[in-house]
């Protein structure tokens, strides 16, 4: 489904985005599953394993804006995971046969409410032994300008590893200011319902909230080559190699020198990067004067 060329592309920009990798059927079957887990919310009153909240839910009117691990949910998210169409993009972006899925998370962005995701760095999240990881954005809605698409800045994934602490905590988002980076450079990443989006784990990115009157549900997966092996939050081996998308797990890392962060001490709020990022010292999305900056 890609060309040398797209190749080219994600090795040296960190993103691509290809069109047509789920079919109707597919994006059809996950919008259901997901209208009948966000109305179950209605009998959740906080956070919890599966599902992270708007802050404006209630019983009565549910706003979920993630569900937590949906490939444990639904078999229809796993059977994606491991179609051939998205399998052949893997293997050409990460150059491995032998691929595992690091985790899964689907980002809703209702109209009108959709919450902020503060610019960050997959890899201050989970670093490994290397860096052939990527992010994988199913887009179940078309994502326009104007409904909070995923923003990212070209070519950050072969620069530094940003601080993503706030007063000596892990707080899962980078510092606006501090950073110095040229947030103007930022670049949408559109499409219609079907299209993937795929980042490289160090790439910068984030995403602001969704004002329009159209939806922005993203499926996100994150895979990467079975021999990088996680630096943080390793469960056991048979959770681990139950992950394997393709091909064969190994027990031998792959160690590349590959700059890393730890992401600790643990944020104040553990949970999801919603959570951990209402620690954060300044924001990006959320305040008109740290945007002019």
């Amino acid at each position: 489904m890609i060309t040398d060329q797209d190749v080219s592309f994600y090795r040296e920009q960190g993103y691509l985005c290809v069109e047509g990798v789920a079919d109707a059927q597919t994006l059809r079957r996950m919008r259901e599953v997901i209208a009948q887990l966000t109305a179950a919310a209605a009998e959740v009153a906080s956070h919890n394993d599966v599902y992270d909240l708007e802050p404006t839910h209630t019983r009565a009117e549910p706003r979920v804006r993630r569900i937590k691990k949906p490939h444990l949910l639904d078999a229809v998210f796993w059977e994606f995971a491991r179609s051939d169409a998205l399998l052949g993009v893997l293997r050409r972006l990460l150059g491995n046969d032998n691929l595992r899925l690091h985790g899964s998370k689907l980002n809703i962005k209702a109209p009108h409410y959709g919450s902020s995701v503060e610019w960050h760095q997959d890899w201050g999240f989970y670093p490994h032994t290397n860096d052939d990881l990527l992010a994988v954005g199913l887009m179940l809605d078309d994502v326009e300008a104007d409904n909070g698409p995923m923003l990212v800045l070209p070519r950050t994934h072969r620069g530094v590893i940003y601080d993503h602490h706030a007063e000596g905590r892990f707080c899962g988002a980078m510092d606006p200011v501090g950073c110095a980076l040229d947030f103007s450079r930022a670049v949408p990443v559109t499409g219609p319902a079907g299209s993937c989006s795929f980042h490289h784990v160090r790439l910068v990115h984030g995403s602001a909230q969704n004002t329009s009157p159209k939806p922005r549900q993203l499926m996100l997966y994150e895979a990467g080559a079975a021999d990088a092996w996680p630096l943080v939050n390793f469960t056991h081996l048979e959770e681990f190699n139950s992950r394997m998308l393709c091909g064969e797990p190994t027990g031998e890392p792959r160690l590349e020198r590959v700059p890393v962060r730890m992401p600790l001490p643990p944020a104040l709020n553990q949970g999801s990067i919603y959570e951990n990022q209402t620690s954060a010292a300044r924001r990006y999305f959320d305040r008109k004067d740290e945007r002019a900056a």
